[in-house]
């Protein structure tokens, strides 16, 4: 075999804790070739990117270090060589796509000029070559209306657009090696396909290499020729992907497989990574006769919410005359949901979905329609009226750190509505609740004294949902709440959403843009697309034979696994 463009060699980090490293990456060894993709999987915390930014000379100086083994790219050991030296290959022939395109991107700058930073630092290019690359780089990664694009601020153009200027910057230089960091990470599933075909063209194209980061191992089967798997530092195994796929050796890659909802049965429990390496699985399916019974019974009952013709649309002034532009997010929706249902509500970016979420909580009023809650049309209430509604409408948030304060424990955090709906006649009463509470979302009694930032993401949300359950609400709105988790994280918090609709007689409307968890959870679908309904039926009807061209499209982006 030819020699590796990048071999990594024993390597290990340490992180500072108090005087002393501690062992992050604990000797880790792999080669990448020339003209190849490889794939790393793992969940939050097994090293993956931290061992990624030490192959970029991006990690924290003062807090971590590289505590033996060597990082070799084309035969220079790059754990040796000064600043400067690092700075000619950053960006030059070492490139990175990091996770978040909106906090990567500089906001206070265009989008264009960003791109042309690259290339008037590694070219000699002149003003109007260097804008003309730029132009020709924004076709190649396929933005609609480069011009456009190229003096857009990043909060003007949409996270794909983003994500896709991000791997502008990162080919700019015509890299040997490039790394992308969780790319697709909260983007839909149709641009999540756009994104990986874009990448495998760019690499058939320009023949570098590519280092492709993710949780998710139903996508590196989708990209990667070869994946190793991280856990706690280490790397596990590694192989071909389809041999990984087919034949997993190592627990943990059992355990990551089986953790994702299967498009083609219904468990009635997600299996967890602790549940496949203890070897205690409940494979139990739920069958098509046991869902059509508990269908006729939800579905037997008067609706608990009735949406007729709702509208919302938004003005806006542009231009230099300031014409006023209508657009209509929501465009004459009508549905009913059921006490006991779980709603899935899919589509793209830009469907509408959080726009009719905030429309149902009152959050955003919408412009014309009618919301029956139990019969009564909300539209219209008193804010007196809409306070005492809250109790009965709650929503679980998509980011748990940013709807968390981060000043309260996360005791006073759930007891906070209590207090505010006067529930309970002490305080004393309401610590009591708020205790058996964070033990029914798998949470220790002592997380009451502690501060949200002292959580991992997994246990954020549960602290979340903890909170949007102490009203005992009867409607609950979940918004992308669990799209930013790992997958072992996502298959206890859908497990429990689950538990605990079962215990509370909870009803659900379940807002992804995962339509493989959107199937598990859900009893009937609705697809958005561009502020109407495209299809609403059952979940499983509409998978296995979606009557619309745009379901069909959403359905087959998702990544099958081989």
């Amino acid at each position: 075999m030819s020699k590796p463009l990048l071999k990594i060699d024993n390597l290990s980090i340490g992180f500072k804790s108090d005087k002393h490293f501690i062992s992050i990456i604990k000797s880790i060894s792999y080669s990448i070739y020339e003209n190849e993709i490889v794939g790393v999987v793992g969940e939050s915390g097994s090293g993956k990117s931290v061992s990624s930014l030490a192959i970029m000379g991006l990690l924290p100086k003062t807090t971590s270090k590289i505590t033996s083994g060597t990082i070799t790219y084309n035969s220079v050991d790059l754990t040796s060589i000064k600043e400067k030296a690092y700075q000619k290959l950053r960006g030059n022939e070492i490139a990175m796509i990091f996770q978040e395109p909106m906090s990567s991107l500089n906001p206070s700058m265009r989008c264009g000029k960003q791109v042309e930073e690259v290339l008037k630092k590694h070219t000699s290019l002149s003003k109007t070559e260097v804008k003309k690359e730029v132009l020709s780089l924004f076709e190649k990664v396929k933005l609609p209306n480069p011009n456009r694009v190229f003096n857009a601020y990043p909060h003007e153009i949409s996270g794909g657009q983003k994500q896709r200027v991000m791997i502008a910057i990162a080919i700019a230089c015509k890299p040997k090696l490039l790394i992308a960091d969780e790319p697709t990470t909260a983007l839909d599933v149709t641009v999540q396909k756009e994104i990986i075909l874009l990448l495998k063209e760019l690499q058939e194209d320009t023949k570098m290499s590519i280092l492709f980061i993710t949780h998710d191992l139903s996508l590196i089967s989708e990209i990667a020729q070869r994946t190793f798997v991280m856990y706690k530092g280490e790397i596990v195994e590694q192989n071909t992907t389809e041999n990984i796929f087919n034949h997993p050796k190592n627990e943990y890659t059992k355990a990551l497989i089986k953790a994702r909802p299967s498009l083609n049965e219904r468990l009635e429990r997600l299996p967890t990574i602790q549940d496949v390496m203890r070897n205690n699985i409940d494979n139990k399916v739920i069958t098509a006769l046991e869902r059509a019974k508990k269908h006729k019974s939800i579905y037997g009952k008067n609706p608990i919410l009735e949406v007729k013709n709702l509208e919302k649309e938004y003005i806006s002034k542009t231009g230099l005359f300031k014409t006023i532009e209508k657009f209509r997010a929501v465009n004459d929706v009508s549905f009913k949901l059921y006490e006991g249902e779980t709603l899935g509500l899919v589509g793209e970016s830009g469907c509408g979905k959080s726009t009719l979420g905030n429309a149902l909580l009152l959050l955003d009023q919408a412009t014309s329609g009618q919301i029956l809650y139990k019969g009564i049309d909300i539209t219209n209430l008193s804010k007196k009226e809409i306070k005492s509604l809250r109790k009965d409408i709650q929503i679980i948030f998509q980011d748990p750190f940013a709807s968390l304060n981060p000043r309260l424990t996360v005791g006073e955090a759930i007891m906070e509505p209590m207090q505010v709906h006067n529930l309970y006649t002490s305080k004393e009463e309401r610590k009591e609740e708020t205790l058996n509470l964070l033990e029914k979302v798998g949470l220790t009694k002592a997380a009451f004294y502690k501060y949200p930032h002292e959580f991992s993401g997994g246990q954020r949300q549960r602290i979340g949902i903890a909170r949007t359950i102490a009203l005992r609400p009867k409607l609950i709105v979940c918004d992308e709440s669990v799209s930013a988790l790992d997958i072992s994280v996502q298959a206890q918090v859908l497990n429990l959403l689950n538990e605990l609709k079962e215990n509370f007689g909870f009803t659900y409307i379940f807002i992804s843009h995962d339509l493989a968890v959107v199937k598990y959870m859900s009893d009937q679908l609705l697809v958005m697309n561009k502020g109407k309904i495209e299809e609403l039926d059952d979940a499983d009807v509409i998978y296995a034979s979606p009557k619309k061209e745009y379901t069909k499209k959403l359905i087959d982006a998702i990544p099958k696994g081989l």
